[in-house]
């Protein structure tokens, strides 16, 4: 699975590691992700994302029936 959040969209992006002496190397900058289980009241299942740290903040902020809506209209929820 790609380290993608479904809530938020947020992915790994590149960057460079730099040295005491200036010398750059590549990296990768991962989002901040965690698999978790949510109740989900109005289908009356447990639903299972991978979400980042602000994709939860956005759960507990919206809900999780309209955090998910949201996502699967921008089309970060992959079925």
């Amino acid at each position: 699975m790609s380290k993608i959040c479904q809530i938020t969209g947020k992915k790994a992006m590149g960057g460079n590691n730099v040295s005491h002496s200036k010398r750059r190397t590549k990296r990768t900058f991962d989002a901040n992700l965690f698999v978790k289980k949510f109740y989900w009241p109005e289908e009356d299942t447990w639903v299972s994302l991978k979400v980042s740290a602000a994709g939860l903040r956005t759960i507990n902020k919206i809900g999780i029936d309209a955090a998910i809506k949201r996502a699967a209209q921008k089309g970060y929820i992959f079925q």
